[in-house]
C-alpha cells in the first residue's frame, strides 16, 4: 500500500531541494544576520527582530501573491499553452513590481508604530534605521519571487536556487565588512547587515533575469515583453488566486509577528530568545514550503492533465513524506535545545555574560516546544500548496484565519501575558495554531479530490 506513495518520494526530492536550497537561501540571510549581529549585544539582535517583525508581514503579502503565477504556468505548462505562461509572468511581474512599492511605502508610513507598542526604547532606537534599508529591499525580492514562481510553474528549480545562493555570499560579504568594520570599512553595526540585505536583493534580480534570458528554453519567455498591453482578465486572474494565497501567509506570518510584540513587552531577553527559536524555525519550515512548492507543481501538472486519481496520489505521498522529514527535525530541536542557542551570542563577552545567559535558557524553553510544531507546520504548509496546485485559495484562506486568529492567537496572548508560562505559553499558542490548520487543511484536500475522482 505505501508502495504507490514511496515511489513518487525519489521525484519529488529531486524537484524540491533546489527550491528547498533556494527558500534556504532567504532564511540564510537572517541567520548570517542574526549571527553577526548577536555578537553587537541582545539590544541589537531585539532590534533586528523588532525591525524584521515589520518587513516578514509585508514580505508573506508579497510572496503570498506571487505564488499565483506557479499554478497558471504550471497549468499551461501541462496543456501546452506557452503563450499562457509568458502572459502569467508579464502581468505578475507588474503586479509584483507595484505590490512591492506599495508595501514599502506602508512600512515606511507605519514606522512611528515601534514607539507605542511597549518596545525597549533601546531597541526601538536601533531598529528605525535598520528598518528603512531592509523595508526598502522588498521591491527587488518580490519583482525576484515573480521570476522565480515562474521558473518553478515550469518545473525548472535550480535557477532560483543559484541566485539566492549569489545573493547569500554577497550579503555575508558585506555584513562582515559594514557590521565590524573590517578591512579598512565603516563599522555600521546593524546599519551594516541593513545595506547587505538590500544590495544583495538587488543583485538577485539581476542575476536570474540573466540566467533565464541566456537559457534558449526560457529566452522567448523573459524577453519582449510588451508592457503597453495588459489583459484585464490575465491581471484578474492573478489577483484572485494571488490575493487569497497572500491573505494566507499573511495570517500565518502576522501570528510569529504578533509572538515576536508579545516577547518584546516581557522585555528585550525574551524578545532575543523569541528570535532566536524563530530563525531556528525558520530554517526547517523552508523545507516544508520547499515541499509545498513541489505539490503545487505536481498537482498543478495533474489538474491540467485532468488525472485526478494520480493527482491525489501524488499529493499524499508528498504529506507523508514531509510528515518523515518533520518528524526527523523535530529530534534534532530536543536534542540540540541548549546547544544551538550558543551560536548566536559571544559566551566570552564578559559585560553581558548575564544576558546572554539568560537568553540562551529561555530559547532552549522554546525550541523545546517548537520541536513539537515542526509537524504541524510542515504538514500544514504542504498541504496548503497542493490546494494552491488545484487552484483552490478561499476556502483555505478562511481555515488559516480560524486556526491562527480564533484559535492560535488569544491562546498566545493568554498564556503568555496572563500567566507563569510567559515566552513558552506564547508558542504553545503557535503551535496549537499550527496543528488546528494542519487538520481543516488535511479534511478540505482529502474532500475536494475524493469529488473529483467522482466526478471525473
Amino acid at each position: 500500500m505505501f508502495q504507490q506513495y514511496t515511489k513518487e518520494f525519489r521525484y519529488n526530492i529531486k524537484l524540491s531541494v533546489p527550491v528547498i536550497l533556494g527558500m534556504l537561501g532567504h532564511t540564510f540571510v537572517q541567520l548570517a544576520d542574526n549571527i553577526m549581529v548577536g555578537q553587537l549585544g541582545t539590544a541589537e539582535l531585539a532590534a533586528v527582530s523588532l525591525g524584521n517583525s515589520f518587513v516578514f508581514v509585508a514580505m508573506s503579502l508579497g510572496i503570498g501573491f506571487s505564488t499565483a503565477i506557479t499554478p497558471l504556468v504550471a497549468e499551461a505548462d501541462g496543456a501546452g499553452k506557452k503563450e499562457d505562461a509568458k502572459s502569467a509572468l508579464k502581468h505578475g511581474l507588474v503586479l509584483c513590481t507595484v505590490l512591492g512599492l506599495f508595501l514599502f511605502g506602508v512600512i515606511f508610513i507605519a514606522k512611528p508604530l515601534m514607539y507605542s507598542m511597549r518596545q525597549s526604547e533601546e531597541v526601538v532606537a536601533l531598529a528605525i534605521p535598520y528598518l528603512d534599508l531592509v523595508a526598502f529591499s522588498l521591491v527587488p525580492l518580490i519583482i525576484f519571487q515573480a521570476f522565480k514562481q515562474f521558473s518553478e510553474g515550469l518545473s525548472q528549480t535550480t535557477y532560483p536556487m543559484y541566485a539566492t545562493i549569489m545573493a547569500n555570499v554577497v550579503n555575508i560579504t558585506i555584513n562582515y565588512l559594514l557590521i565590524f568594520g573590517s578591512f579598512g570599512f565603516p563599522k555600521m553595526g546593524i546599519v551594516g547587515a541593513a545595506i547587505g540585505t538590500l544590495v544583495s536583493r538587488v543583485l538577485m534580480v539581476g542575476y536570474i533575469w540573466y540566467l533565464l534570458r541566456s537559457k534558449k528554453k526560457f529566452h522567448d519567455y523573459v524577453t519582449g515583453f510588451d508592457f503597453k498591453k495588459i489583459e484585464k482578465k490575465v491581471i484578474k486572474k492573478i489577483v484572485d488566486l494571488g490575493f487569497p494565497s497572500a491573505l494566507q501567509m499573511f495570517f500565518e506570518v502576522a501570528i510569529f509577528t504578533a509572538a515576536i510584540w508579545l516577547s518584546g513587552v516581557l522585555g528585550k531577553n525574551a524578545q532575543a530568545a523569541n528570535q532566536i527559536a524563530l530563525n531556528l524555525s525558520s530554517m526547517t519550515f523552508m523545507f516544508g514550503m520547499g515541499l509545498g512548492i513541489a505539490a503545487m507543481i505536481r498537482v498543478g501538472n495533474q489538474k491540467g492533465l485532468r488525472n485526478f486519481v494520480d493527482l491525489r496520489r501524488i499529493g499524499l505521498s508528498i504529506f507523508l513524506l514531509t510528515f518523515l522529514l518533520e518528524v526527523v527535525f523535530a529530534a534534532l530541536f530536543l536534542l540540540g535545545r541548549h546547544w544551538f542557542p550558543t551560536i548566536y551570542l559571544d559566551l566570552d563577552d564578559v559585560m553581558n555574560i548575564s544576558d546572554n545567559t539568560e537568553v540562551i535558557a529561555l530559547a532552549a524553553e522554546l525550541l523545546l516546544v517548537a520541536a513539537f510544531f515542526q509537524i504541524s507546520d510542515g504538514v500544514q504548509v504542504v498541504v496548503l500548496g497542493a490546494l494552491r496546485g488545484l487552484q483552490d485559495v478561499k476556502i483555505p484562506t478562511l481555515i488559516t484565519f480560524i486556526a491562527y486568529w480564533a484559535i492560535g492567537f488569544p491562546v498566545s496572548y493568554y498564556l503568555g501575558l496572563h500567566t507563569e508560562l510567559k515566552s513558552t505559553g506564547i508558542w504553545i499558542g503557535l503551535l496549537t495554531g499550527l496543528s488546528a490548520s494542519a487538520v481543516m487543511l488535511y479534511i478540505r484536500f482529502n474532500y475536494l479530490t475524493k469529488k473529483l475522482i467522482v466526478n471525473s
